[in-house]
């Protein structure tokens, strides 16, 4: 009996460590055949590349990007007895107050972005900040309703977009033109709007956004062998200017002032190699700050060298004058008549400032006379004149580095066979130009002939730093050589004799051609006046082609007493900056002399 009783405790135990290891072996196979949360074995990091920035001659950013990341926390993993810690922490490393902070965690229990603008020398902090928070247990582990699972969701820095930032300010505008903000898939991207962002928006742009996978180590950093991949990151490119900064702020401050004294309402200044077409100077007494647009700015925002079309006065009348020689229906020393200041031509009386009896015709350019050029004219026929005009670049694009340019007009040849319209387009009325259109055709005088095509990019950088140099326009031949020396000739005699007095400068070879013209409103001529100065300065190395237009000044409506001053000011400072050398020999001291 006692045995029996043995044997029944013996198979009972024997039946409940069977039972025990059934369970075990059952729950050992839920195990492996339920799904369960593992770590990933591999790893995924992304990073988004970066618009191009835009870069001086002289090696300064005026347009770069900056990344910009948002932070988000959940507040229901905050700690309640930590919140305070939080908050104090997060405004040290953000700058943010701690009472903003406060208010945009109260908003709502949930997901909370406390900042939508961090730099990204600041989101790296944050990040650390981020993980720092997490060692002291500032967020709680809590069990997800929805799978049951136990996690802890921190303070998250995630990169939400970009800025396009301008260090120099209102520096170069409206040339560099300006951006706005494209939101795409929750990032915010930029695209070009105006000037140089818009005409090279696509080689600004990012290409191509990185990203790499593969297994991971025990710190989740991603192990780079032959198993994982990577796709580089291909940042936009840099665009290298041929404007120096160092010269453009001179520039500019010089254009401020001189508008503040003339009361004028612009004054835009370029300067451009004779022989190359580098532009070193497109500056512009209207400006504004790309990052903050008012409404005041906006007559500012389009770039008046090649979007302000204008009647450009006598300007024009050196560039008659060579068609007239080019085709050999003048000499220079031929007699004109000045008709006394006064000549009927038909319907309509032409009139000069000063009156003349007779002059030469090289001195009708000099002493800018309107009698004198519309007579002159007459020996063009309309066709001549009309593709002379068209030979010169007018009605076409002076470059290709600036958009929106507005190409002007011309008079027809059939309109320029009436002898009122060819008098009044000889001396620069019944036509439009721009400012760059004007400096491209003065290139030939001071290239023999050749007019070149003003460049403002020297050319595009990639991410390695290596230039690649944009190839220069094909010069254009407007005139003969011959041609160009004569005009040239007579351009530097109406600066020595005429009416470019003002912009002599001891020891430079400067010519140029003033301009003043009455200004269109409601289709009549009213009492405005814009007033111009194209011409050249050179030194025995060097040539400038440099033009000067002055919208609507109020103290003087003479290109002498606006126009010239502002070219000579510009040259002074050329020579200041080492742009430009004078031929002067120096006379030695009083105290060297009486050595000898």
């Amino acid at each position: 009996m006692i045995n029996r009783s043995k044997s029944k405790k013996i198979l009972f135990l024997y039946a409940l460590v069977g039972f025990g290891f059934l369970i075990f072996l059952s729950v050992m196979l839920v195990n492996v055949i339920k799904p369960r949360h593992l770590p990933s074995l591999y790893a995924k990091e992304s990073s988004r590349a970066e618009r191009g920035s835009i870069i001086s001659a002289d090696g300064f950013h005026l347009a770069t990007t900056k990344k910009l990341y948002k932070a988000v926390v959940n507040t229901r993993y905050i700690d309640p007895d930590k919140k305070n810690l939080f908050i104090e922490l997060f405004s040290i490393y953000s700058g943010m107050k701690p009472q903003t902070i406060k208010k945009r965690l109260a908003k709502h229990k949930g997901v909370v972005v406390l900042s939508y603008n961090i730099p990204q020398i600041q989101a790296h902090y944050l990040k650390k900040l981020a993980r720092e928070l997490r060692r002291f247990k500032v967020f709680l582990e809590l069990k997800s309703p929805t799978t049951g699972l136990r996690s802890i969701h921190g303070l998250s820095v995630i990169e939400s977009g970009e800025s396009r930032e301008y260090p120099y300010g209102n520096l170069l505008t409206p040339i560099i033109g300006y951006t706005h903000k494209v939101e795409d898939d929750g990032y915010t991207s930029i695209q070009g709007v105006k000037g140089l962002e818009k005409r090279f928006n696509t080689e600004l742009s990012a290409q191509q956004n990185g990203s790499s996978h593969g297994k991971r180590d025990v710190n989740s950093y991603i192990i780079l062998n032959k198993d994982s991949f990577t796709k580089a990151q291909i940042n936009g490119l840099d665009i290298k200017l041929t404007i120096p900064v160092a010269l453009e702020i001179k520039m500019e401050h010089m254009l401020d002032h001189m508008q503040a004294k003339m009361h004028a309402k612009q004054i835009m200044l370029a300067i451009m190699n004779s022989k190359t077409g580098d532009v070193y100077t497109l500056a512009s007494s209207n400006r504004y700050l790309p990052k903050n647009i008012k409404h005041s700015d906006y007559p500012s925002l389009n770039s008046g060298m090649i979007e302000y079309s204008f009647e450009p006065g006598s300007v024009i009348k050196p560039i008659t004058f060579s068609l007239l020689l080019e085709r050999k229906l003048v000499n220079p020393y031929d007699l004109v008549n000045g008709h006394n200041g006064r000549y009927r031509m038909g319907h309509k009386v032409i009139t000069d400032e000063h009156r003349f009896d007779w002059l030469s015709a090289e001195n009708v350019i000099v002493y800018s006379s309107n009698i004198g050029m519309a007579q002159l004219s007459q020996k063009l026929s309309g066709y001549d004149f009309h593709e002379g005009l068209k030979g010169f670049g007018f009605t076409q694009k002076s470059t290709p580095d600036l958009i929106y340019e507005k190409i002007g007009s011309i008079p027809s040849s059939k309109r320029l066979e009436n002898k009122i319209y060819k008098a009044t387009c000889s001396y620069g009325y019944g036509m439009r130009a721009n400012l760059m259109q004007i400096l491209r055709a003065y290139s030939a005088f001071n290239n023999n002939g050749r007019m070149v095509y003003p460049k403002l990019v020297e050319g595009f950088v990639d991410e390695h730093g290596r230039l690649e140099k944009l190839p220069y326009q094909e010069q254009v031949r407007a005139i003969s050589s011959a041609t160009a020396n004569r005009v040239q000739k007579i351009l530097i005699k109406t600066v020595n004799k005429g009416t470019g007095k003002k912009a002599i400068t001891p020891g430079l070879v400067i010519g140029g051609k003033t301009g003043t013209a009455h200004i269109v409103e409601k289709g009549k001529y009213v009492h405005k006046y814009n007033t111009a100065f194209m011409g050249f300065a050179n030194d025995a190395k060097r040539a400038y082609s440099i033009g000067v237009i002055v919208i609507q000044p109020k103290k003087s409506h003479f290109a002498s007493q606006t126009a010239v001053p502002v070219f000579k000011k510009a040259v002074d400072i050329m020579i200041e900056d080492g742009y430009l050398e004078p031929n002067i020999i120096k006379q030695p001291s009083r105290a060297h002399k009486s050595l000898h």
